[in-house]
């Protein structure tokens, strides 16, 4: 079961609504008095609903969990589709300027405070949530893995877990090392993250710079899953068939408690 809500986030675009969205798994009014962990996800428009997302295409991840019989709560909220940059702004936790993008304003930040104390809140209110950070994963892809892979780093005291697919980390690179280095990462964190064979030619520096953070993050003992996709694309058909690479990852050794 999906449910689908308006919400706003007066912080980053006032009164503009925007699409949540939250997935029920197989058996959750059946059983009430079980508790569930629960996913956090960007670009919420693009996760569940063809009819939502912005290419036509979604990851249908709820037919998935549905399917699998996964026992997780899904949240995901849309992004920010203003044509100023809106959607890069909000998920680039650092400002940057770019040759075809132009400046951007990295809000970051304020993205993630309004998950962590306003949306957080909200799920575990509403919903049997497991609300401890072992069981609060995150994931996204694109800017959205970049800002995963930032939401378990800097705020690993809330997710133990994140995936990040094709993750932009071609954003300040000499900043995504600064953090990785010095956040306060607790040794059972896990990552996932993937980045499409056809992708690396997008960005001249993507080959070498996936290799970079990969090692940054073995270096500090994350307990790692990293894999270069044979074919893969960057758009959600590909994200798609990663499902069960990375949904995998997040929900191992949590299904068996």
């Amino acid at each position: 079961m999906i449910e689908k809500w308006s919400l706003t986030i007066p912080q980053l675009t006032g009164d503009e609504p925007r699409n949540a969205y939250v997935y029920l798994p197989e058996g959750y009014f059946e059983d009430a008095g079980r508790h569930y962990p629960v996913l956090y996800m960007f670009d919420g428009h693009n996760v569940f609903f063809d009819a939502d997302a912005t290419y036509g295409k979604s990851w249908g991840l709820g037919e998935y969990l549905d399917y699998t019989e996964t026992p997780l709560i899904v949240a995901a909220v849309e992004c920010n589709h203003s044509p100023d940059n809106g959607r890069l702004s909000e998920y680039s936790p650092y400002t940057f300027h770019d040759p075809d993008l132009g400046y951007v304003p990295g809000r970051g930040r304020e993205t993630m405070e309004w998950f962590v104390h306003t949306f957080k809140p909200y799920i575990d209110r509403t919903y049997r949530t497991l609300p401890d950070r072992q069981h609060t994963l995150i994931a996204g892809s694109s800017m959205g893995g970049l800002m995963s892979l930032y939401a378990v780093l800097e705020y690993n005291k809330v997710f133990g877990r994140a995936a990040a697919l094709s993750p932009s980390v071609w954003v300040a690179p000499d900043r995504i090392a600064r953090l990785v280095r010095s956040a306060d990462v607790a040794p059972d964190t896990v990552v996932y993250m993937d980045y499409g064979a056809n992708e690396f030619s997008n960005h001249e520096v993507m080959e070498n710079q996936f290799a970079r953070v990969t090692s940054q993050l073995l270096s500090r003992r994350v307990l790692l899953t990293s894999r270069v996709v044979p074919g893969g694309d960057h758009c959600e058909a590909s994200w798609e068939r990663q499902l069960p690479f990375f949904v995998g990852t997040l929900m191992y050794g949590i299904e068996e408690e």
